[in-house]
């Protein structure tokens, strides 16, 4: 996927989840956050930030924040992004080779999953996480509890008692990682769900992807250690 009209400030401030005070170009904006988790780690005052510049006059801000810069990391952290590169992967063959239906947004139970695909008589139900927590080159999830990433590795599982396969896609938002982990200590229920899911015959993968300024596109697949 590509954004346009990048632009590069500083960050200042997040008064709430949904925007931030920025300096770009010398001058204080408030932009408008895509991403409604905590990011602590990642908005510190004065980093460098990339923003893309929107001339839409009904918007209420002009700028969204989409990328960050730690240390020697550019981590994307726009939470629509994981969804939009995991489609295009998955057009070109990610999972099934050939898939001859690719559904977004797809209700199962109680739950409403990323995508639905198909190839002949093969079905899949995907969940996806994005994911912009790391540490020593070790990508966690989740960043904060999560009781809806809960249940949905709980259809995951009961989708493929049902003869589904079943897939949760971890979409690290960042180049070089050596390893993925969940994040016990965050929220130990998401992990241990998640190695349950495991040994039921759910796909766990997590996969990089290639960050510049104006693009985000899945990479290479990283280990993953549930232990």
């Amino acid at each position: 996927m590509k954004y346009s009209n990048i632009v590069t400030g500083k960050f200042i401030k997040r008064p709430n989840r949904f925007i931030a005070h920025v300096e770009i170009d010398g001058k204080e904006e408030i932009a408008h956050v895509k991403n409604t988790g905590r990011c602590k780690e990642l908005l510190i005052p004065g980093c460098e930030i990339y923003l893309e510049e929107n001339d839409n006059p009904k918007r209420k801000t002009r700028f969204s924040l989409i990328g960050v810069k730690k240390g020697d990391l550019l981590i994307n952290m726009d939470s629509q992004a994981p969804n939009k590169v995991v489609g295009e992967w998955l057009a070109q063959g990610g999972i099934y080779q050939n898939p001859t239906r690719i559904k977004p947004e797809t209700t199962y139970g109680s739950s409403r999953f990323d995508f639905y695909m198909e190839e002949n008589e093969k079905k899949a139900y995907i969940e996806v996480k994005g994911v912009t927590l790391e540490e020593d080159k070790i990508a966690r999830f989740p960043d904060a509890p999560t009781e809806r990433g809960v249940k949905h590795i709980n259809e995951l599982i009961q989708a493929k008692e049902e003869g589904y396969d079943a897939y949760i896609i971890f979409v690290i938002q960042m180049q070089g990682m050596k390893l993925f982990k969940p994040n016990d200590v965050t929220h130990k229920e998401f992990g241990d769900t998640l190695r349950k899911a495991k040994e039921c015959g759910v796909h766990v993968i997590a996969m990089d992807c290639e960050v510049t300024r104006e693009s985000l596109v899945i990479n290479t697949e990283v280990p993953i250690n549930l232990s």
